[in-house]
């Protein structure tokens, strides 16, 4: 939108070593098939900012409008169902969770292409909020069932990995499609009727997910396969282990247990999802607007821009958001508790200085230079900020805690960055060649607020933790 020391501790123990081996593999596995369903998510979500001039034309509609569309009409729903979908996730078989959802944004993603006014296109992508709101609460309480606090950033990053190489295809397909089947006028297709050329492509990128909603199916559930174990050492006397013991006799939370874990370290959780709300805002805002500003300011064609941000996204992103994770595991190596909020500040540091400066300066050259720091630092907190909130929620919540924490990160990141932009630049400056100067303003105050929260809350992270870790050893 994831209890021994770190409440992520994996379902085995060295008393288990055989079996280790084959655990981790599915451990493995299931991050892989995770990863794959968030590079089909973030493909279907981005895809539309490549479509904003067609759009704009065909439908008639200002930016504000197009900004909506990927903003409050898909991050509202997406949010706030996260949180009913969290609690079915904390006593649910996750697999199929994952798998139904991907079916669903696929299935409304290929709608889109329907669409024929403003409100259908807004219908349809409230459709696609509403099944990528499954997968972030699944995928966090899947994988930090299944990794130590020593490996967990490195497996969420390579999850998050996801986010960043299917907004690169997106871009870097959407340029490639849209060049071809951005024309005026109306084509017909069977069973489907006239449709503008462009519209096609959400058919494209929609449907292939529904092969992946079937390979979600094939991730083995971490708490069924706990619970077996624990029945299968109980038919042997032999004691169950402390994993095993909690994925049977653990219940699960209820809304207001989760609420008053909550309130009761409001300034940790709030620090988490705020903090990085704030920085997931500026990337949103970059991400939706970049090319259209390549466009507008430097006078790139829609081809040249998507093909910029495409390579950028897909080649840097993943090295960023890696190179968190591998930082986040080092610093939890020696010891420091609060080492996924160390990374979301230093991202939102470097950004300040890159992200800031790329959009004013005069050189199209020099923007591009700029935009690989920009897509290294815009990436590296994402996987620490997934295991930020894993480390902080005991197990039995992780699944609501996640959910609360992306409703938080998605409304205030999805609906104010686009929005606050396209709002900078039609109502304060009354210019669309202003949009460089409202994606500098953007930029600086989000990623402020970013490094003021992320260190405001790290003392509290830490007791945070520290409590889960002594409550699980007692």
């Amino acid at each position: 939108m994831t209890a021994p020391p770190p409440p992520s501790t994996p379902p085995t123990s060295p008393a288990t070593a055989p079996a280790a081996a084959p655990r981790l593999t599915r451990a493995w596995y299931a991050v892989a098939v995770l990863t794959l369903a968030n590079v089909s998510g973030f493909v279907d979500r981005q895809i539309l900012s490549l479509l904003v001039e067609p759009i704009k034309r065909d439908l008639h509609v200002t930016d504000t409008q197009v900004s909506l569309l990927a903003g409050l009409g898909f991050v509202l729903f997406y949010s706030v169902l996260g949180l009913p979908i969290g609690r079915w996730v904390d006593r649910g078989m996750r697999p199929r969770i994952v798998a139904l959802g991907v079916a669903v944004w696929s299935l409304m993603t290929a709608a889109t292409g329907l669409a024929r006014t403003f409100g259908q296109l807004f219908v349809a992508r409230v459709g696609v909020g509403v099944g990528e709101a499954t997968l972030g609460p699944a995928a966090v309480s899947i994988i930090a069932d299944q990794f130590p606090r020593r490996q967990l950033g490195t497996a969420m990053s390579t999850y998050m990995v996801g986010t960043f190489a299917g907004s690169g295809v997106a871009y870097a397909l959407g340029a490639y499609v849209v060049g071809r089947v951005d024309a005026p006028g109306l084509i017909t297709l069977p069973f489907v009727g006239a449709m503008h050329p462009w519209q096609t492509v959400f058919f494209w990128v929609g449907l292939p997910g529904l092969l992946i909603a079937l390979l979600a199916l094939t991730i083995r559930e971490p708490r069924a396969e706990a619970a077996a174990q624990a029945a299968a050492h109980a038919a042997a006397g032999r004691p169950a282990s402390s994993a095993e013991t909690r994925a049977t006799a653990e219940p699960v939370a209820t809304f207001g247990e989760v609420m008053r874990y909550v309130r009761a370290n409001v300034r940790t959780v709030g620090a988490i999802s705020f903090g990085f709300a704030a920085s997931a805002s500026v990337n949103y805002a970059i991400g939706f607007w970049l090319a259209t500003f390549l466009i507008r300011t430097h006078g790139w064609t829609v081809q040249q821009a998507g093909t910029l941000q495409g390579v950028l996204t897909f080649t840097i992103g993943p090295i960023g958001v890696m190179l968190g994770g591998r930082l986040n595991d080092a610093w939890a190596r020696q010891g420091h508790i609060d080492a996924p909020l160390r990374v979301g500040l230093l991202g939102a540091l470097a950004m300040l200085l890159f992200a800031g400066l790329y959009p004013v300066v005069p050189s199209a050259t020099l923007v591009a230079v700029l935009l690989v720091p920009v897509n290294v630092f815009a990436a590296m907190p994402w996987g620490a900020a997934n295991a930020a909130i894993a480390e902080a929620m005991p197990p039995h919540m992780r699944g609501q805690g996640s959910a609360i924490y992306q409703l938080v990160v998605n409304l205030v990141s999805g609906a104010l960055g686009p929005t606050a932009v396209a709002l900078l630049t039609d109502r304060v400056f009354g210019d669309p060649q202003a949009l460089r100067w409202s994606l500098a303003m953007a930029t600086i105050a989000g990623m402020s607020m970013a490094a003021v929260l992320l260190a405001w809350g790290r003392p509290a992270f830490v007791q945070t933790v520290e409590r889960l870790r002594a409550a699980v050893t007692d």
